[in-house]
């Protein structure tokens, strides 16, 4: 049986250097700094400053907007480990997204606060710049530039809130730039599907202003997927389908509209039908419209927009098959395109 001997933990210099000269009290006193030197050290004048609450910077002057995110960090993720960083928070809102990159939010700089994700049950208070966000999920961290950071989505949804919050931009440019920017191809940050889940979870979709702007970010992603689609038919070897058809029964009894159908074969593409305009209430299509043409003898294929785009060719041989073995024609169409 082989025994793996810990490894130490590191010294305050490489401490200091890993969190860019932010430290906590913890980390300080499990080093050997006793209490009395860091007061001493923080005095009018001394080498090191308070920045908040239990956390110093081992250094004078003014601290860098990196500084400030650590501290506010360090601060949420104190409990009483030797490893303050790990103690279960996570930085979101417009300051996460701003060390992800985002042209559409504030540069470092610029924040004038700084959101900190941490469970439910910390007892933890806003602090100097800091702001507390509770959650009663699991946290998830996503490191940036050695920082945890929310996942991209969640970082929307909270900066979405955080602006709602404070009486700012409730779907006005910025709104739509930085829910565009979340979900661009061909890189994207994550996807629509995920963005939509947390502002659902976040109750977001009641400001009417980010759910204009979402519905305005979800029918251009779909139109996309679906010329997308369209110009791939020849690459596909397939007929050119019926795009947008309301498809009824022959009594006149609606079913659906797909984006794509082929009406020789009795087969439908579907793109990403569960993020239809949140506004207009075509979400139900995505709870029934499959099962409706299905039960009418339509063969249905779906698939994302992201798949689309980085799959083709596979999306391609899925529809070829789908074709050749073909529905049953029991759909008249009634209205070919809308």
């Amino acid at each position: 049986m082989s025994y793996q001997i810990p490894s130490p933990p590191p010294s305050l210099e490489e401490l200091a250097k890993r969190q860019q000269n932010v430290i906590t009290a913890g980390q300080l006193r499990a080093r050997g700094v006793p209490s009395r030197v860091i007061s001493e050290h923080c005095r009018r004048g001394g080498p090191w400053q308070r920045l908040l609450p239990r956390v110093y910077l081992l250094q004078d002057g003014e601290p860098t907007p990196e500084q400030r995110i650590w501290a506010a960090l360090l601060y949420a993720a104190q409990n009483g480990r030797e490893d303050g960083r790990r103690g279960g928070a996570v930085i979101t809102g417009a300051a996460a997204l701003a060390l992800y990159g985002f042209a559409a939010v504030p540069r470092l700089p610029a924040l004038t606060g700084v959101e900190v994700l941490v469970p439910r049950q910390r007892r933890l208070k806003d602090a100097g710049e800091v702001r507390i966000r509770r959650t009663a999920r699991e946290l998830e961290a996503q490191q940036v530039h050695g920082l945890a950071c929310a996942p991209v989505a969640r970082a929307v949804a909270d900066a979405l809130r955080e602006w709602t919050d404070a009486g700012g931009p409730a779907g006005g440019a910025p709104v739509r730039a930085v829910l565009r920017e979340a979900v661009a191809l061909p890189e994207a940050r994550c996807t629509i599907s995920e963005l939509l889940a947390e502002l659902i979870e976040a109750d977001l979709l009641g400001e009417a202003g980010i759910r204009a702007a979402l519905d305005e970010l979800l029918t251009e992603a779909r139109e996309s997927a679906i010329e997308l689609a369209l110009r791939l038919v020849d690459d596909w070897l397939l007929p050119v389908p019926l795009a947008g058809p309301e498809l009824r029964m022959r009594g006149g009894t609606f079913i659906a509209v797909p984006d794509l159908y082929w009406p020789k074969a009795g087969v439908a593409l579907e793109i990403d039908p569960e993020l239809r305009c949140v506004s207009a209430g075509e979400s139900a299509w995505a709870r029934g419209g499959r099962h409706r043409l299905e039960y009418v003898g339509v063969r249905v294929v779906q698939v994302s927009g992201r798949r689309l785009a980085a799959e083709p060719e596979a999306v391609g041989a899925e529809l070829r098959q789908a074709v050749a073995l073909g529905g049953t024609d029991l759909v008249e169409l009634l209205a070919a395109e809308r």
